[in-house]
C-alpha cells in the first residue's frame, strides 16, 4: 500500500512523501530511520481505482538513458538538461528540473536523489552514494541495471506462471456459475411439467432453480455483499498478515517462500557490498525489503558481525542462509570476493524457485481441469439424468 506523509525532516524540513508499507506504523518507523518526525499520514486510495496515465517515474528508462549520456562523454549536468529538454511528460521534466536546480546548487547526485524517495528508492541512493567516493558513476547505474533486470525476471516468471491457472479456474467457474443461474433453471422448469419421479440429487438442482427464478435479484444483491466482503477483508494488511504466516507454516510452501527471501536478501546484499558499502550498513539497508518476520534475523547477523564473527557465520546463526548458502559464503570469505559470491548465491537460489514453480504449475493445470471438467460434467450430468431414466422407462 501506498501512504502519502507530510514529515519534518532533519536539514530538510517540511517535506511532503509518497511511501510504500503494508502499514501506517511501517511508515512511521522509516521515517523515524531517517531522523525524521511524521506530521500526517493517509493512505493512498488512488491504486485501488482503475488508472488510465501512467505517473510514475521510470527509473529503469532514465537510468538506461543517462547510462549511455556518461558513457558518450557528456557530465552529469549536461546528462540530466539533455534528458530534461526531450522528456514529453510534464511530471516527469518538473522533477528532471528539481534535480538540476539542486545540482547546479552544489549539492552531491546522491543528496539530490534523497529529496524523491517516491522516485529513486534508498537502495539507488545507495549505490550512487558509493560511486561517488569511486567517481564511477556510470559502473554504479550499471550495476543497479542488471540487479533490478534479474529481479523483474524472477517476479515475470512467477507472474506468468500463475496466469494460466488462475484463468482456467476463473473460466471454470463463470462456466459453472452460468450453468447453475441460466441453463438449470429452465431444466427445471421442463422436469416440473413432466411431473415424475427425479433422483434426489436432480431435486436438489430444481430447487436451486426455483430459488434463482423466485429471488434473483435478492441472490444477485447477496452475491455482490459477500464478495465486497471479501475483498475488504483481503485489502487490510492486518488480514493479509495473517495469511502470510499461515501460508509460511505449511512446511512445502513456506520453505519455498524463504528461499525466494533468501535470493532476493542475498543478490541486493551482493550489489550494495560490490559497490563498496559497509557489509552493516548493507544488512540495515536491505532489511526493509524482506517480510517482517526476517528483520529481527538481519539485526542480529549485522550485531554479531559487528562483534567480530565472520558473514558466514553470522548468518548461519541468524538463520539467514542455507546448507548450499553457507559454503558459498565461506569460499568467498576465503577468496575475498563476498559480493561475487553473494550474487552467485541469489541466482542459485532463483533458480532453485524456478523449478520448483515450474514443477508446481505442471502438477496443479493438469489437477484444475480434472476438478473444472468434474463440477461441470456433475451439473449437466444431473440436468439430463431424469431424460436417461424417462428413455430407459419407456423402453
Amino acid at each position: 500500500m501506498r501512504y502519502q506523509v507530510k514529515a519534518l525532516m532533519a536539514k530538510q524540513g517540511t517535506v511532503s512523501l509518497e511511501l510504500e508499507a503494508s502499514s501506517e506504523a511501517e511508515v512511521r518507523e522509516k521515517i523515524s530511520a531517517q531522523g525524521g518526525m511524521v506530521l500526517s499520514v493517509r493512505r493512498n486510495f488512488s491504486e485501488l481505482l482503475p488508472s488510465f496515465s501512467n505517473t510514475r517515474f521510470p527509473l529503469p528508462n532514465f537510468s538506461q538513458e543517462l547510462l549511455a549520456l556518461l558513457n558518450a562523454g557528456l557530465s552529469l549536468v549536461e546528462s540530466i538538461e539533455t534528458l530534461a529538454e526531450k522528456e514529453e511528460d510534464n511530471a516527469v521534466r518538473e522533477l528532471l528540473h528539481n534535480l538540476l536546480t539542486r545540482l547546479y546548487e552544489g549539492m552531491t547526485f546522491s543528496r539530490v536523489l534523497e529529496f524523491h524517495p517516491q522516485a529513486f528508492p534508498a537502495l539507488y541512493v545507495a549505490t550512487v552514494r558509493a560511486s561517488e567516493r569511486t567517481g564511477d558513476l556510470a559502473e554504479a547505474l550499471t550495476r543497479y541495471l542488471v540487479y533490478q533486470s534479474q529481479m523483474d525476471l524472477v517476479r515475470k516468471k512467477l507472474v506468468g506462471a500463475s496466469i494460466y491457472p488462475v484463468l482456467l479456474l476463473v473460466l471454470g467457474l463463470l462456466v459453472a456459475v452460468f450453468l447453475l443461474v441460466f441453463v438449470v433453471p429452465k431444466f427445471s422448469a421442463i422436469y416440473e411439467d413432466i411431473g415424475t419421479d427425479l433422483p434426489w440429487m436432480s431435486m436438489l438442482l430444481i430447487q436451486w432453480g426455483h430459488l434463482v427464478q423466485e429471488n434473483g435479484w435478492v441472490l444477485a444483491v447477496i452475491a455482490t455483499g459477500v464478495l465486497t466482503v471479501i475483498a475488504y477483508t483481503f485489502s487490510q494488511p492486518q488480514i493479509r498478515a495473517q495469511m502470510l504466516q499461515a501460508l509460511w507454516r505449511i512446511p512445502a510452501v513456506g520453505e519455498r517462500m524463504r528461499v525466494y527471501q533468501l535470493a532476493r536478501f542475498y543478490k541486493t546484499l551482493g550489489m550494495l557490498l560490490r559497490g563498496g558499502i559497509p557489509v552493516t550498513q548493507a544488512l540495515e539497508m536491505v532489511s526493509n525489503l524482506l517480510q517482517p518476520h526476517f528483520r529481527p534475523r538481519v539485526k542480529i547477523a549485522a550485531t554479531l558481525i559487528r562483534e567480530g564473527r565472520t558473514i558466514s557465520e553470522a548468518m548461519q546463526s541468524a538463520e539467514l542462509t542455507t546448507a548450499v548458502g553457507s559454503r558459498m559464503l565461506r569460499v568467498g570469505e576465503r577468496t575475498g570476493m563476498m559480493g561475487d559470491m553473494m550474487e552467485r548465491i541469489g541466482n542459485f537460489h532463483d533458480e532453485e524457485i524456478n523449478r520448483w514453480v515450474e514443477w508446481t504449475t505442471k502438477l496443479i493445470e493438469p489437477l484444475l481441469m480434472a476438478v473444472i471438467g468434474i463440477v461441470i460434467g456433475g451439473i449437466i450430468i444431473l440436468m439430463y439424468l431424469p431424460i436417461f431414466e424417462l428413455a430407459g422407462s419407456i423402453n
